[in-house]
């Protein structure tokens, strides 16, 4: 029997939309909200979304096992963001600065074939084809809200299978107190990582303690909206950790590593002061500049922005709160 915990509450069938209407929905975010992001793009680190459903998909094999997708045990009853506003607004670096980049030139990132490394503190390294990494795995589609740094937020029905599952496949060691993510480096392909960034070292590197690694809430993702990750959002396979900051979950994985010390991740490294390890959602840590309590939900728009207040823990404090008792999450943000 399969018990279905939920947070808050699991969304209805007849809230999701369906297929022939978000594929042809219109796009929301035009030149409005391009206009609300101007010039932060060369400064904020990427959330997680991104460009054109059409600039390709990862393959692998994937059609057959998505036809077998459960739901998952986790979801909400708030709306879901439409398909193109999940696909069509983006910070993904690699493929450029601007927000308009990765709809453009997602093409280029090459996912076929795919490996994954698996290395450091466990008891069976090596480098998997993404297919055997995949095997396993049964799918199932989780709806979590996705909460930017950059103050803006989504709701986007996932579909992947915990993290915590395929680290214990390796059997990680007990020096495994950290997971270290690594995004692929083809600065052939990937336009962005040619460019001389001051606050970007590629290649991008991710990480999360063990016990937040496996917590239930963090899953590897390899689709959304009942399809195969689209390039740009981080095809074939990306992390998906909904009580951080959306820079936390690492796009296009290309190795997992266990290790005893905190890895020094890409926006940490960079600014310090403006981005920590942690990268909690937490109304009560500004940013330097800006305000953290509150996030526009998307679809929003210049002349109609639906603000709304920012939850701890993204809403998720229930299952994850307890992980960092007796921190100061001030200092520790």
């Amino acid at each position: 029997m399969l018990i279905r915990i939920r947070d808050e509450s699991a969304p209805a069938p007849s809230e999701i939309t369906p297929e022939s209407v978000y594929r042809d929905r219109r796009r929301f975010m035009g030149q409005a909200a391009g206009l609300l992001t101007m010039g932060l793009g060369a400064a904020l680190p990427g959330c997680g979304q991104a460009g054109e459903q059409t600039a390709g998909k990862a393959g692998h094999g994937l059609g057959a096992k998505l036809k077998s997708v459960k739901p998952g045990p986790y979801g909400t009853e708030e709306p879901k963001t439409p398909f193109d506003d999940v696909t069509s607004y983006n910070n993904f670096y690699e493929l450029g600065l601007d927000k308009a980049d990765p709809a453009r030139l997602a093409h280029r990132l090459p996912t076929d074939p795919w490996s994954v490394e698996i290395s450091g503190a466990v008891e069976k390294p090596g480098t998997y084809a993404l297919e055997d990494i995949l095997k396993p795995h049964a799918l199932e589609e989780r709806v979590y809200r996705l909460r930017c740094v950059e103050a803006w937020s989504m709701v986007v029905p996932w579909i992947g299978f915990p993290l915590g599952d395929l680290l214990r496949r390796f059997n990680p060691t007990s020096a495994a107190k950290y997971v270290h993510f690594t995004t692929l480096y083809d600065p052939d392909n990937l336009p962005g990582q040619k460019r001389s960034l001051s606050s970007i070292e590629y290649p991008y590197v991710e990480g999360l303690r063990i016990d937040e690694a496996m917590n239930p809430l963090a899953i590897l993702a390899v689709g959304l909206y009942g399809d195969a990750m689209p390039k740009q959002n981080g095809a074939p396979i990306r992390l998906i950790v909904p009580w951080k900051y959306g820079f936390k979950s690492i796009k296009s994985i290309v190795r997992i590593h266990l290790a005893e010390t905190m890895p020094r991740t890409t926006w940490n490294k960079s600014a310090p002061h403006e981005y920590g390890f942690y990268a909690n959602v937490n109304p009560e840590v500004s940013h330097p500049r800006w305000s953290q309590a509150r996030e526009r939900r998307l679809p929003s728009t210049l002349w109609s922005p639906n603000y709304i207040p920012t939850r701890k823990f993204n809403g998720y404090g229930e299952q994850v709160a307890s992980l960092y008792s007796g921190m100061n999450l001030r200092k520790f943000f």
